[in-house]
């Protein structure tokens, strides 16, 4: 994610975070008021609307109905105190095609937000819309998912909704929206499948979505969609409902889940599966945000003077402990999941989540359908909850089932990427070894040195590119000057072919696979769409490299051996081996789950001027990979003429 604002002054609630006389800080507070009904919102029947509204420090409470997006309200009617800090009305007719909003008063203050449970809304988000969710269903809505075993059998293409299409020469329709990922038989320049054809046809299992819930006004206004804009989407305002600017009518509030739901079953019919990037660490505004206005202090994190938690950098970290706050998050990837079909979730800047709260997702969730992903953004961070309560990398012993960004492997591949000029082991920095076999064993305890933060290989996600910081190809030229394209290439194929050779889950930026460039743009999410599209012109300048890309896939599908199953499997048939300085090698011996290989012997070398290995004396060995560069297989000895990586075999 990105810093995207700026810090606001330090507010004091004072008697507004109380009810009772006690602070919603107070453990005492969930003790007393928190609510575990799953009738939260607006439960919508053709006869009648229910709502139901938590806001215990509200004297009153009234339900605000409007005829549309916009204007003056058509009604307010009074809700009724019920338990525990509820407020409820049933009104009756049908009000679908109706917005709605609650107003609450604390104190002498009237405060007027949207329900923070709402399933739809109007335009920017600023009102609930009344609707049947039932009518949002596209004419094919199955709950059939393409078929999935282990985590570690996952390869991730993160996406950009917009990215993907809006090129000029995309040849997609319905550019920078839903329906632009669900067309097919789309073609780019000279003939090149584009969008869901091409990334059908890499071969990768799931495609993972930037944002697509409902995001603030302030980074992309819904009313003027006919202006230049873009954002990444990590600002939420609406966290169950979708982003309307991706939306063919954003002024239709069913029309955004209608399309979303097809482009979804389209991604499913194509065999992908679909991964939704969530953002439960901060909200847009902790001052205007629809919590706070409810209720006043609970949601979010505060330091002992008053100001607002920022480990978020965003000035607003979620209160994730708290039990209304850790049970919306719950019940909303749980939404997600029943209403939308999505296939996993990756969580943003999840080490500022509570542990709790993440346990009790993934239990939800195998409850649900275990082979549902969860990995996330482990990162140690300062926050206002204690070190050992955070989902972060060095409490990841106590996340079983959910995996974290391998930053360590990424950085020793390509260079920290917080030093644009360093370079990595890909471009030829000694003493990088050692941290990229961590990576290749996918993060577990492999031996005495060889060790990082997982248990299990599934808890591993191996990446060397995403959507935050450089590009790889960025960084390669800003840390290689002088350096020859092809040599840069060969750097760039190396580490792609890292991340998919390794042990843990595999995950590609989209357009990594036609070595993207942003132009040496580092934080991109506000930038011109010409910055962040997917250059299709590039994409078929590159075919070669595409085709690379799919080759490693289709080889990381066909060898078991590349995605073992277990911290003791790793151990057991992996094998690191003796090699020159520059070169990493290893082995994967008498591995189990029908592999047509008895052993794999795998070589990254990244010396420009090439390198010689001895081979081990367990068989006849024969090359796999070898092409780019030339490999040259003599006896027991491999040799190869540059930089990249080599593959043997013994039936």
């Amino acid at each position: 994610m990105s810093v995207q604002r700026e810090m606001k002054e330090p507010v004091h609630y004072g008697d507004l975070a109380s009810t009772n006389g006690i602070s919603v800080f107070d453990h005492e507070f969930d003790d007393l008021f928190s609510y575990d009904g799953t009738d939260l919102g607006l439960t919508y029947r053709p006869g009648y609307s229910e709502f139901c509204l938590w806001a215990p420090t509200s004297q009153e409470a009234e339900l605000v109905l409007y005829d549309s997006w916009q204007g003056e309200a058509a009604q307010r009617l009074p809700m009724n105190r019920e338990v525990r800090g509820t407020w409820r009305l049933t009104v009756r007719g049908d009000l679908a095609g109706k917005f709605y909003t609650y107003r609450v008063r604390i104190g002498e203050q009237w405060n007027e937000a949207v329900d923070p449970y709402a399933r739809a809304v109007g335009i920017n988000g600023d009102r609930g819309a009344i609707l049947d969710m039932e009518k949002t269903n596209p004419q094919r809505w199955t709950t059939d998912k393409p078929p999935f075993g282990d985590p570690v059998d996952a390869v991730i293409y993160e996406l950009h909704l917009r990215d993907l299409s809006i090129h000029p020469q995309s040849g997609i329709v319905h550019k920078g929206q839903y329906l632009g990922l669900a067309e097919e038989g789309t073609r780019g320049p000279g003939g090149i499948p584009t969008g869901l054809d091409h990334i059908a046809d890499l071969g990768v299992t799931h495609v993972q979505l930037l944002p697509v819930n409902d995001y603030s006004t302030e980074s992309v206004d819904e009313n003027r969609l006919d202006q230049p804009h873009y954002n990444w989407g990590y600002d939420p305002k609406n966290y169950n409902t979708p982003e309307g600017s991706y939306a063919t009518d954003p002024y239709v509030p069913g029309l955004r889940i209608k399309e979303l739901k097809t482009m979804i079953q389209s991604l499913h019919d194509r065999g992908l599966r679909v991964i939704m990037d969530v953002v439960y660490n901060h909200v847009y505004d902790g001052y205007r945000v629809n919590f706070t206005k409810l209720v006043p202090g609970y949601y979010l994190r505060y330091r002992p003077d008053g100001s607002l938690s920022d480990g978020s950098g965003c000035g607003n970290d979620v209160a994730t402990e708290r039990v209304m706050m850790s049970r919306f998050i719950v019940e909303s990837v749980l939404y997600w999941a029943k209403e939308y079909h999505i296939d996993g979730f990756r969580f943003d800047l999840m080490g500022l989540i509570d542990i709790g709260t993440m346990t009790e997702i993934r239990r939800r969730l195998d409850e649900l359908d275990p082979t549902l992903l969860m990995i996330g953004e482990g990162w140690v961070m300062d926050t206002e909850l204690p070190v050992e309560q955070l989902a972060s990398l060095n409490n990841a012993g106590l996340l079983p089932g959910i995996g974290h960004f391998n930053d360590g492997f990424r950085d020793a591949v390509k260079g920290n990427i917080f030093g644009y000029e360093l370079t990595g082991f890909i471009s030829g920095q000694s003493g990088l070894e050692l941290e990229v076999k961590r990576g290749i064993a996918g993060g577990i305890a492999y031996s005495r040195e060889i060790r990082q933060f997982a248990d299990e290989p599934q808890q591993n996600v191996n990446f060397v590119e995403c959507h935050d910081n450089h590009t790889l190809w960025d960084k390669i030229l800003l840390s290689t000057e002088g350096e020859t394209e092809e040599n840069r290439r060969a750097m760039h194929r190396l580490a792609s072919a890292l991340v998919l050779t390794s042990q843990g889950i595999p995950f590609l930026h989209a357009g990594q696979e036609f070595m993207r460039t942003k132009d040496g743009v580092e934080n991109s999410y506000k930038s011109p769409v010409e910055i962040n599209w997917l250059d299709w012109e590039r994409c078929a300048a590159r075919k070669e490299d595409v085709a690379y890309i799919k080759q490693l896939i289709a080889l990381r599908k066909a060898h078991p051996a590349f995605r073992l199953r277990s911290a003791e499997a790793i151990r057991k048939h992996l094998v690191f081996e003796k090699s020159p300085a520059g070169t990493l090698a290893y082995t994967l011996r008498h591995h189990a789950g029908g592999d047509a290989a008895q052993h794999l012997f795998v070589l990254y070398n990244s010396n420009p001027q090439g390198a010689v290995v001895d081979l081990p004396l367990i068989g006849e060995w024969s090359l796999l990979i070898g092409d780019k560069p030339a490999a040259k297989l003599t006896g027991s000895r491999l040799a190869v003429d540059g930089i990249g990586m080599a593959i043997l075999a013994i039936q």
